[in-house]
Formats: structure tokens, C-alpha cells, sequence
């Protein structure tokens, strides 16, 4: 079976179902786990790597059955008790036993605006040279495994295991999220766009003639 949160091109999970673009959050409790975790974020315990494998790591009945958010927090609640930000006891009671040596990490208010407004790029120098050119004919490694530590978190998709694309682009050098993920270090890497014939792809594309473009990192990749 496919991890849980891998979805693209699998069968049987019905039509997807554009919303208004102006409807972001459907519970008021929706954007408090937005900020919430993103405040978590800047305690400096973990990267965005993590936090998305943390999400990943759900068991998978809790993600099938878990709203998006419901995942969100489900996860961050995870990851402060593994971080040692937060015991389970706290978390169970919904309030602190003590003082926290990370109080003075805390976000305020005032610095929310500057903080969102820097971001996190993950662009870097060095890492190894670029192997390819925009192109050049690529094939995908055939399993969507992450290669440094086994069962973690990848950003290669299982559909695309084992195709054929061009490269469009090179982006330049960026953290490997399949290392930094899981404390490994950036291990930073070439990342191309990468482009698909829709008809190599799915058995019965919708429109033969699109491509689906993704951005993949040198070592999901070998010269085709």
C-alpha cells in the first residue's frame, strides 16, 4: 500500500471539487491552528522538512479520517512533546507545569508580519554541480523511497516512480528535504523542473496533449 498522504493518480477518492477562492478557512478554530503552528515554528525545534513528515507520520486511519487542519494540529502536538518543547502530562492538561527555557523564543505579535514576510529560502551555494540541462530526457528512480533514511519523508511522488521526462528548468541549489527531514543535515542538491506527457502518466488522461511539470531534486533523477 502507498503512504496514505501520496495520492496523486490514485484511484477511487472521487472528483476534486474546486472551492471559491475567497473560502480559506471553514471553523474558527482553522486559522488558530495556522498560527499556532507557524509560531511553533520559530521555537527553532524543527524545519519545515520535519513538519511536514510529522503530518505524513500520522497513522493512517487518523490522516484518512483527519480534516486538513485536524492534521495540522494533530501533528504539531506530535512533534512539541518528541521536541521536548512541552511534556505529554501538559498536553493532556492544556496548560504548562512550570516555567519553559523557550518562553523567550516565543513570537509575539508585533514580529508576525516581518517573520511571514522574510520566509524560509531554502535555495543554498554549493552541494554537487548540476548534471543536467534544461532538454535533456530524465527518467525518475523507479521507487518513491527516501534514500538516506529508510521509510522518511520524500517530495519524489510514487506516480511519477520510474517515468521519463525533460528538464525545463534548473532552479539552482536547495536543502534535500529527504535529509533535512530527519536531522541529517541540508545536503543541499540541484532542483529541476521536470516535465510529463500526461499520456505516459495515466491510462486515461483527460487531455493527452497536457504535461504535468514537477520539481525534483538531482538524486530522484537519471539520464535517460
Amino acid at each position: 500500500m502507498t503512504r496514505p498522504h501520496d495520492m496523486g493518480g490514485r484511484f477511487g477518492d472521487g472528483p476534486v471539487t474546486p472551492e471559491a477562492e475567497e473560502v480559506r478557512f471553514h471553523a474558527d478554530w482553522h486559522p488558530r491552528a495556522l498560527a499556532l503552528t507557524l509560531a511553533s515554528g520559530s521555537l527553532g525545534l524543527w524545519n519545515i522538512d520535519t513538519s511536514r513528515h510529522a503530518r505524513e507520520a500520522l497513522a493512517p486511519k487518523d490522516y484518512a479520517r483527519f480534516a486538513y487542519y485536524e492534521k495540522w494540529i494533530a501533528a504539531l502536538a506530535d512533534l512539541l512533546v518528541a521536541k521536548g518543547a512541552l511534556s505529554r502530562a501538559e498536553l493532556a492538561e492544556g496548560r504548562a507545569m512550570g516555567n519553559s527555557d523557550l518562553a523567550a523564543k516565543r513570537l509575539p505579535a508585533s514580529a508576525v508580519a516581518a517573520v511571514l514576510a522574510k520566509g524560509g529560502p531554502a535555495t543554498r551555494g554549493g552541494g554537487p554541480a548540476a548534471t543536467f540541462t534544461p532538454g535533456d530526457r530524465v527518467t525518475v528512480r523507479a521507487h518513491a523511497e527516501n534514500m538516506v533514511v529508510a521509510g522518511g519523508h520524500t517530495r519524489l511522488p510514487a506516480y511519477l516512480a520510474g517515468h521519463t521526462g525533460v528538464i525545463l528548468r534548473h532552479h539552482g541549489t536547495h536543502v534535500l528535504p529527504d535529509s533535512a527531514a530527519h536531522g541529517q543535515g541540508e545536503a543541499p542538491e540541484p532542483l529541476y523542473a521536470v516535465a510529463f506527457r500526461a499520456a505516459d502518466l495515466w491510462a486515461h488522461p483527460e487531455h493527452a496533449g497536457d504535461e504535468v511539470v514537477a520539481d525534483l531534486w538531482q538524486s530522484y533523477l537519471t539520464r535517460a
